[in-house]
C-alpha cells in the first residue's frame, strides 16, 4: 500500500512539474499572462507607458505541459472598443530559450488595449492576451 501511494505521489509530482513554468524574467514591470500552453513574461521600457511614446517590450515564455519553448514571437497590441490596433508596427528578434525583444511600439491613445502575444514553437501555437489601461 506504502509504494502506491508513494508512485502515486512520484506521478503527482511529475504532472505538476510538466503543467507549470516559470518564464526567465523579473524586475520592476514585469507582466505575466497565461494561456493554454504558454505562460508569458513581458516588460515594457520605460516600466511606465505613456501615450504617444515608443517603447519596448522584452519578453520571456515558457510552456506549460509540452516544454516546447516558441520560437517565434509576433506582438500586438489592439482597442477591442474602438476596433483597431497600433499605427505601427515592432519589429521582434527572437534572443534564444523562448525569449525575445519588440521595438517600436507606440499606443497613440489611452484607454483599454489588448496585448497579443502571438507564440509558435514546434507543434504548439497560441495566441496568449493581457489587457492594460493607458491613462
Amino acid at each position: 500500500m506504502r509504494q502506491i501511494a508513494l508512485a502515486l505521489l512520484l506521478v503527482a509530482a511529475q504532472t505538476a512539474a510538466a503543467t507549470s513554468c516559470q518564464p526567465a524574467l523579473s524586475g520592476d514591470g514585469v507582466h505575466t499572462a497565461e494561456g493554454r500552453d504558454y505562460v508569458v513574461a513581458w516588460r515594457p521600457e520605460p516600466v511606465t507607458l505613456r501615450v504617444s511614446e515608443f517603447f519596448v517590450v522584452e519578453v520571456a515564455a515558457c510552456s506549460k505541459s509540452r516544454g516546447v519553448l516558441p520560437t517565434q514571437l509576433r506582438l500586438d497590441a489592439v482597442m477591442p472598443e474602438h476596433k483597431h490596433g497600433m499605427n505601427y508596427r515592432p519589429t521582434v528578434t527572437a534572443a534564444g530559450d523562448g525569449r525575445f525583444r519588440a521595438e517600436g511600439l507606440l499606443l497613440h491613445m489611452p484607454g483599454v488595449w489588448e496585448f497579443r502575444f502571438d507564440l509558435r514553437g514546434a507543434g504548439v501555437d497560441e495566441i496568449v492576451r493581457e489587457w492594460i489601461s493607458l491613462q
